[in-house]
């Protein structure tokens, strides 16, 4: 039980998220071009406005860990670390692809014919490569955390037997080769937000399940490649 706040920084999404006791006090998001530098800051301040506390009565501060945008994960990292040492306040480490997958799952209805299902987010990544994992119904994964290069035989041992859910960013990649396979549904407007850390930071603070502020560093999942400004080459 405590107050957590979290952050979503590991795409386009700028998203922040004050929770007490596992239920939501304030958000403050956007979905845009990468902005964060410009607004985390002012979006945790403004979190705390309606709710009339301190950023100093927070019990741990949680962030997104990737995988996703190099430079995003560094703001939310950085962030969240500077806080953590300054507030002599715990570190919690969500992994990005779990808690879209966990907001998903709790949408589908439990009375659907489909019985053997697969949730699948997906985040851009260039090119015809996604972050992706796969979760069962119960969330639980059924295969790691992976940067996948999309063709017309990804996860066909999968959809062999289930039906899978596809959503998030980079599942559009993913739409163009496996709309024809009947057991593969696209889930469109799923993106990350702080809101849907929540359930997942307040159990990882009641197990204490903390990280390292001085040495943790975000989910990259593969190694940063900087992109050409225009007119280089």
């Amino acid at each position: 039980m405590a107050l957590i706040l979290n952050l979503e920084t590991a795409t386009t999404v700028c998203s922040v998220s004050l929770a007490k006791d596992g239920v939501l006090l304030a958000l403050k998001e956007i979905n845009g071009d990468y902005s964060h530098a410009e607004n985390l800051t002012l979006f945790i301040e403004d979190v705390f406005k309606p709710a009339g506390l301190k950023l100093n009565s927070i019990d741990a501060v949680a962030v997104s860990k990737g995988p996703g945008s190099y430079t995003g994960l560094r703001i939310g990292v950085s962030t969240a670390k500077g806080l953590c040492y300054s507030l002599d306040k715990p570190l919690i480490a969500i992994n990005t692809l779990e808690h879209i997958s966990y907001s998903v799952s709790k949408t589908i209805p439990k009375e659907l014919p489909v019985i053997n299902y697969l949730l699948c987010p997906m985040l851009d990544a260039r090119r015809m490569e996604v972050y992706c994992a796969l979760f069962d119904s119960q969330n639980k994964y059924v295969m790691p955390t992976s940067a996948l290069i999309i063709d017309e035989n990804s996860f066909a041992e999968y959809l062999k037997e289930n039906t899978i859910y596809f959503f998030g960013d980079g599942a559009s990649k993913c739409k163009q080769v496996l709309a024809g396979n009947e057991n593969a549904i696209f889930i469109d407007g799923v993106f990350p937000s702080a809101k849907n850390m929540i359930p997942l930071s307040e159990e990882a603070f009641d197990k204490k399940q903390f990280e390292d502020v001085a040495y943790f560093e975000p989910f990259y999942l593969k190694d940063f490649v900087a992109g050409k400004k225009k007119g280089e080459k």
